[in-house]
């Protein structure tokens, strides 16, 4: 894979994880279980997230250590193959706490 091609993914990374960040802007925690299109709409962002993440070639991750890889990842493999057992706190947790600093470092790598 092109390092062109992993900037994309990178970028791809980034609009995701901001766009999941500026939806819960406002919220609290509870509106997550009384919006089902919010709940739909964090899943599917942050599963973009990390198979984003995933296509980054492995040489772009290794040369990229401040990105946990393997918690994002392994996010979005709990998501998708956990469907039926989504734990909306750790979603909730996951936009709140973890996906700033993830848009931070990616803003920094990306030159943004």
């Amino acid at each position: 894979m092109s390092r062109h091609e992993d900037e994309v993914r990178l970028g791809h990374m980034l609009d995701h994880a901001s766009e999941a960040v500026e939806m819960c802007r406002g919220l609290e925690r509870a509106d997550l279980d009384r919006d089902r299109k919010l709940n739909l709409a964090l899943v599917r962002l942050v599963e973009i997230v990390g198979e984003a993440a995933n296509r980054v070639s492995r040489e772009g991750q290794s040369i990229r250590p401040g990105i946990p890889w393997p918690h994002v990842i392994g996010m979005r493999n709990r998501l998708v193959h956990g469907y039926d057992e989504v734990d909306f706190d750790i979603l909730w947790d996951t936009v709140q706490i973890d996906l700033p600093p993830l848009i931070t470092e990616l803003k920094r790598i990306l030159g943004r």
